[in-house]
């Protein structure tokens, strides 16, 4: 399962927001720096307005989501490619997963510690920015030596990587990210072999105190964050209230509505998280639905139907012959499943059929 793990400094709300992406009290969060020392992971269901309406179509009452998989990691500090703050293990924690969403403060209060001194979230960015550059040029530096050497024995494999080595390593040096560096598709299928951080897709959380969650775009914090990450880092942004979504944990799902509505909110900005999230590392959702359950299978985007078939079971992937598809809107439009195939909605695909989020299959397979 494919890991998106939860950075940041010390004290930005990361196992906050991690209680309440599981609703649980599995991270420790206490006013003081690194109280997260051994990374918390846990898997989040993914929120899906698409369930329920498949489910009434079915007419079942089972709904199976889809989930994610997230690691709430310790707090980065200045000078962590160097070692300071146990930095050298907790770099080792983001080197793991496959996409980060790093938590930016973007709220005042006096009682909550900040390890820099004062709130400033385009400081902070460029902090963990720094760090990550800094971790990745040591580590290019160390492998352009091995691969050196082999490249004196005439291995064209480590000749190709010398050459991309000898353009990252001057430009991590100027304080750039490697996702940065132009780059064709060979390059960056070759750098995704380099374990880089700096070539993780990121999303930018943006924590807000409870004032600030009816108007994000009132924020003057958000609104740096989100100025600064459109010119400098490419990345996508979103705004939760850490504090109040692990609230929302002891409610019911009925109540946590209520709860957001008085505040002027419709919807859960770690719902939004997790959807984001999900998008971030290439996930998409089909469905299955039947009487016994509705369902959200997980595949990366491009996937072709075989491929998709055997995430329900290897036999289906190797006894793939076709897959009867129909679009969730046309599903819905149609009103039930057999007006769908009346109105000829359903597709006959076979195996070079590329899967699309939304897809409602059912597999044919050779047992």
């Amino acid at each position: 399962m494919l890991q998106a793990g939860i950075v940041g400094l010390p004290n930005v709300g990361k196992s906050t927001l991690f209680n309440a992406l599981t609703r649980s009290r599995n991270a420790e969060a206490a006013n003081y720096p690194f109280c997260t020392i051994e990374p918390n992971v846990g898997i989040v269901e993914v929120p899906d307005s698409r369930l329920a309406p498949l489910a009434k179509l079915a007419k079942t009452d089972k709904i199976v989501p889809a989930v994610i998989e997230f690691v709430d990691i310790a707090g980065l500090v200045a000078g962590a490619s160097k070692g300071e703050g146990l930095g050298n293990k907790f770099l080792a924690n983001i080197r793991e997963v496959d996409a980060i969403v790093h938590v930016v403060r973007c709220f005042d209060n006096g009682d909550v510690i900040h390890n820099m001194g004062s709130v400033d979230p385009v400081r902070d960015i460029e902090v963990v920015k720094t760090e990550l550059v800094l971790a990745d040029l040591q580590s290019c530096e160390s492998q352009l030596d091995k691969n050196v050497k082999k490249m004196r024995g005439q291995d064209k494999e480590a000749a190709a990587n010398v050459e991309l080595f000898n353009r990252l390593i001057p430009w991590l040096n100027e304080g750039k990210t490697a996702s940065s560096l132009p780059m064709n598709d060979e390059d960056r299928a070759r750098a995704k072999t380099f374990s880089l951080l700096t070539t993780k897709p990121v999303l930018y959380a943006c924590n807000v105190d409870e004032s600030g969650l009816a108007d994000p775009e009132g924020n003057a914090y958000v609104a740096a964050v989100r100025k600064h990450i459109s010119a400098e880092h490419d990345a996508r942004s979103c705004v939760i209230c850490a504090q109040i979504e692990a609230e929302l944990c002891d409610l019911s799902p009925e109540e946590g509505r209520e709860f957001l509505a008085s505040l002027g909110v419709n919807d859960s900005g770690v719902s939004q998280l997790i959807r984001q999230s999900y998008d971030l590392l290439g996930l998409a959702s089909y469905f299955t639905a039947g009487e016994k359950e509705a369902r959200a299978w997980t595949f990366k985007k491009g996937m072709l139907a075989p491929q998709c078939a055997g995430v329900i079971h290897t036999d289906f992937e190797k006894g793939f012959i076709k897959a009867d598809v129909v679009s969730y809107d046309d599903l819905i439009a149609a009103g039930s499943f057999a007006a769908a195939r009346e109105a000829g909605k359903y597709r006959l695909e076979g195996k070079d059929y590329a899967f699309r989020d939304g897809d409602v299959a059912v597999f044919r397979f050779a047992n």
